[in-house]
């Protein structure tokens, strides 16, 4: 990315690692032009950073999401599936090694 293709507010992502955040501010450090990101507070050199389309997922998605993983687990574990499983097995713990 080009330090003329950045802008406050913009939002990026760092490929490497996956962080994605709006960029806050824009410096430039013994020659090199570097971005801070909000969700880390961290520089990211532009060059690393590509643009965020608007089907990135959220944080709050994700969040979301997993929220609903837990309350199935939960749903499924309080139901009588999860006692027909136990009834079945010889409840013993074998290491298999």
């Amino acid at each position: 990315m080009l330090a003329e293709e950045l802008s406050l507010g913009m939002r990026v992502r760092y490929p490497r690692t996956g962080t994605t955040g709006t960029i806050l501010r824009i410096e430039q450090v013994r020659g090199e032009v570097f971005a801070e990101l909000d969700s880390t507070n961290l520089l990211y050199r532009i060059d690393n950073l590509i643009p965020v389309s608007g089907t990135e997922k959220t944080k709050k998605t994700i969040v979301d999401d997993a929220k609903k993983i837990i309350e199935r687990e939960q749903a499924f574990a309080a139901g009588s599936e999860l006692q027909d499983a136990w009834k079945s097995s010889d409840q013993s713990c074998e290491g298999g090694g």
